[in-house]
This record gives C-alpha cells, structure tokens and sequence, in this order.
C-alpha cells in the first residue's frame, strides 16, 4: 500500500504542475488513486474559506488574499466582523464584501452556551444575511437553537473540535444528539479533528447526510491528538477520496479552508492547498 505522500507524489505526476496551479491552466482528467476510477457529476458544492484562517490580518487583508487564491465565499470569525457590532458596521461590512466579489454565506465558529449568545448569533447572522452559523452550543442551548432555525429559517452547524472537545469531538457524537430535532440542526464537519481523534473523517462524513451544512478542510500530520495542521495534500488524510464522497453525497454547501499553519504567513500554503483540491477537483469530476 502507498504511503500518503507516494499518494500524493503520484496525483502530482498524473496531474502536473498546471492542474495545481490557480492560474485556471487546462487539468488532466487522469485517474487519481481510487478516486479517479470512475468519473462523477460535475460537484454540488463550492469553495470557500473560513476566515480564522487570516486571523492575524484585518479585514481589507483578508478579502484581498481570499480574492488571491481564487476563492469566492468566506465564513466570517468575529475578529473581522464583531458579534456586538452595530445594524450599520454590518450593513457596511457586507456591502465592502460584495464589492470585492466575494460572498459573505456564515459565521462562525460562534459559542452558544447560554440564551444570550444564542439571541445574538441569530440577530447577528440575520443582519449579515448568512445562511449558516458554525456553532459551538452546550447540550443545554439545542432546544432553544431548534426553536430559533425554525424561526429564522437559518441552519446552524455545530463544529466538532476533536480532542479536548468534551461535547462535539466527532460528528457522530454531535448527530445523536440532535437527532430529533430540525433538520437545519446540524455539522459543520472538521474533518482534521476527527483524524485527530483517531477516526475516519470518511466515514464521520457519510453518517452526516442531510445533516451536513458545512466542511472544514485540511490535512494534519498525523491521526492523533498531536497531529497537527499541514498544507493539504501533505498529511494523512485522503483528500481525493473525501472529496469524491462529497460528490456522491451531493453535498451543495461550501466546503471551507481553515488553514491554521504559518497565521502570520499563511498565504503561500494556503494557496497550496486551494490548488491541491481544485487539482483534485479536476481529476476526478
């Protein structure tokens, strides 16, 4: 069996340098692995970036640089839209996103452990016009939560954080629980905490379904508490054959980078593994 990086020397080679790079050049259709076998639906989902990933640069600096690697929709983290901020910094903010051609569909992650944070982050994802509020609630908070996305007709995906997560750790953890509540209850999977948490993110991802309202992709170095964040592609995670299960899912959410490496210089590995999946992408839809 190949180890991850053969895995992923080989999807450079049948690929090639063009299929990565984000200039759009043309992309090789070769099979990749397991995933490129058989050809699949043109995918349902689209690219997007969370924006803790920049979470050292302001806001002007993060649009730019999500503009840079080619993505169009962003997630925001509140240090570059406050919870607390006022109807016109939200108006304001929201329009400069839409100046820059980008699309402002959540927020997140967002604590919702008591009935204070809960009212805010429904008022402040109402104001903004987001579709999905990433959020970290209490066991306590899901009957207020299940009231509120049937009031705001907005979903909410609780996001699982792995190790040292003593609530959500892993989506199946997070699904029993909210079970029986309204189906726009429900994940946005994390799939490096789940490989640190010792589980297939693969299989994490299936036991969503219609319950998946959002992804965060990356990689990390190894499938243990002590993994830690890499440049997609470079870890352990099959990121072509999640990708293709996405696909067979017909996911149709955003699928958000959360690059965590080099925060004061993430540019570079960020736009690596933006290549990496639109190179994967290209291969195998």
């Amino acid at each position: 069996m190949k180890t991850t990086e053969q895995s992923r020397r080989h999807f450079l080679q049948v690929v090639g340098v063009g299929a990565i790079s984000l200039a759009g050049a043309n992309h090789s259709s070769a099979q990749v692995g397991s995933a490129g076998k058989n050809k699949k639906s043109t995918p349902k989902f689209e690219l997007g970036l969370a924006s803790y990933t920049l979470r050292e640069f302001n806001l002007d600096d993060t649009l730019a640089m999500t503009k840079k690697v080619g993505l169009k929709n962003i997630c925001f983290k509140s240090m570059h839209l406050e919870l607390d901020s006022t109807p016109t910094q939200i108006r304001d903010t929201v329009q400069k996103v839409k100046d820059v051609g980008l699309n402002l569909y959540g927020g997140g992650v967002i604590s919702m452990k008591n009935d204070g944070q809960v009212n805010q982050a429904f008022d402040y994802a109402k104001a903004a016009g987001m579709r999905v509020i990433i959020a970290a609630p209490s066991y306590e908070m899901l009957p207020l939560i299940d009231k509120k996305v049937k009031q705001y007709d907005i979903k909410v995906a609780i996001h699982n954080h792995g190790p040292g997560d003593k609530l959500f750790p892993i989506p199946s953890v997070a699904l029993e629980k909210i079970e029986n509540l309204d189906k726009r209850v429900g994940m946005c999977h994390d799939i490096g905490h789940s490989k640190r948490y010792e589980c297939d993110p693969i299989a994490e991802t299936k036991l969503c379904g219609d319950r998946l309202h959002d992804v965060h992709i990356k990689d990390v170095s190894a499938a243990n508490k002590d993994g830690h964040a890499v440049e997609v592609g470079r870890g352990v995670i099959d990121i072509p054959m999640f990708i293709e299960t996405l696909i067979k899912m017909e996911y149709d959410g955003i699928v958000s980078f959360e690059y965590e490496k080099d925060a004061k210089n993430p540019l570079a590995g960020l736009a690596e593994s933006v290549g990496y999946v639109k190179g994967v992408l290209a291969a195998i839809a």
